[in-house]
């Protein structure tokens, strides 16, 4: 869960009515493509319900924070909800390659979209190979994704007196966070060539730009920047929203190996069979004697890890003190978001809402 956030926050129903409409339109338009065009539209909706809204949330907080600095009435409309729908459909094609980049099997207690898709091809007892066509139609399900974010973004921006800004960052986004999975994938493999003392920073690099700048950073900037804002209050919008997002990332690594899988939706300890090269495992090879560190390279990335194995690898990670030097450094990182927001010219309301979602992004459950 998103931790305790403004309970007044019109951003889900306004976020919802606008994707609700969008993807209305979309079905209109694909009517006469067939009933497997249909149903692949609405395999694509369905990876839209549900979530924690979180780059909509910031979004909208930049905006609010930049908007009503500068015009106390300062309102919501149509448009500013565009822009918020095109980050949650591009943060749905974003986890649907993750999760087939990952071979997971679940997404907030589902089946992933490619092992949604596999099942459908079984369902239909169509020829060919089920697994193929699953991964197949996940590749385009989040390319289809990721066009309907444009969409929506040109929609917002269509005659936007800072449409060139906010196209601008968006674009930047869409490349950082784009690179920064190529690096995770390719750490999962290059970290046996580099040197151990490399590997925190080279997570730390990952976790940047895979995560801190698209979760929370851009999201902060895209909506301040649509609000027309200025150099001084972008920095101050970057200088908190970084931090929050390395904190966030931080946190998700944890949940990644010690979260409750009831609460996540992913299997305890998914990430140690993933393999994924996190700071909480750069730390703790940091802390291992060799052969201890063996083990756990031997273990780390093994499909088939049982459960007491996964039990013996959270208790190395502990035992190691690399989960209790993670939680300083959310800690660390949180109060350094805190700081930045301090005199800055923004609507002061609207700082206690950001410092409140920078808060709840670092302590949660899920």
């Amino acid at each position: 869960m998103l931790g305790v956030v403004p309970s007044a926050s019109p951003v889900p129903d306004a976020v919802a009515a606008r994707l609700d409409g969008f993807l209305a339109r979309m079905r209109e338009e694909s009517s006469a493509y067939g009933p497997d065009a249909g149903a692949f539209l609405d395999m694509a909706a369905s990876t839209l319900a549900g979530g924690k809204r979180l780059r909509a949330r910031f979004c909208h907080a930049g905006w609010r924070a930049v908007a009503r600095f500068h015009e106390r009435t300062a309102t919501e409309d149509d448009r500013l909800w565009d822009l918020c729908a095109a980050l949650e459909i591009f943060q749905s094609a974003a986890l649907v390659h993750d999760d087939l980049i990952d071979n997971s099997d679940t997404r907030r207690g589902r089946p992933a979209a490619h092992r949604a898709l596999e099942a459908s091809h079984r369902g239909a007892r169509w020829s060919g190979d089920a697994e193929a066509f699953g991964r197949a139609g996940a590749v385009l399900l989040g390319d289809l994704l990721v066009a309907w974010s444009d969409d929506l973004l040109e929609a917002a921006l269509d005659g936007h007196p800072h449409a060139s800004a906010v196209r601008g960052e968006y674009a930047r986004m869409r490349r950082d966070v784009t690179t920064g999975q190529f690096l995770d994938i390719a750490e999962e493999s290059a970290w046996s060539v580099n040197p151990a003392e490399e590997h925190a920073e080279r997570a730390l690099r990952i976790a940047s730009l895979k995560s801190a700048r698209y979760s929370i950073e851009q999201p902060l900037v895209l909506g301040a920047a649509f609000a027309g804002a200025d150099h001084e209050q972008l920095a101050a919008l970057r200088r908190f929203g970084h931090p929050v997002g390395m904190a966030f990332q931080l946190r998700d690594d944890v949940l990644g190996v010690f979260g409750d899988s009831s609460v996540t939706g992913k299997p305890a300890g998914d990430d140690l069979r993933e393999g994924k090269r996190t700071v909480l495992v750069a730390l703790t090879r940091e802390a291992l004697d060799a052969p201890a560190r063996t083990i756990l390279d031997e273990l780390l990335g093994d499909p088939a890890l049982s459960a007491q194995q996964v039990a013996a690898l959270q208790s190395t990670i502990a035992d190691s003190g690399a989960l209790a030097r993670v939680e300083d450094m959310i800690s660390a990182y949180a109060r350094e978001a805190d700081r930045a927001l301090t005199g800055a010219p923004l609507d002061n309301a609207a700082v206690g809402e950001l410092r409140d979602l920078g808060r709840a992004a670092t302590v949660r459950s899920a």
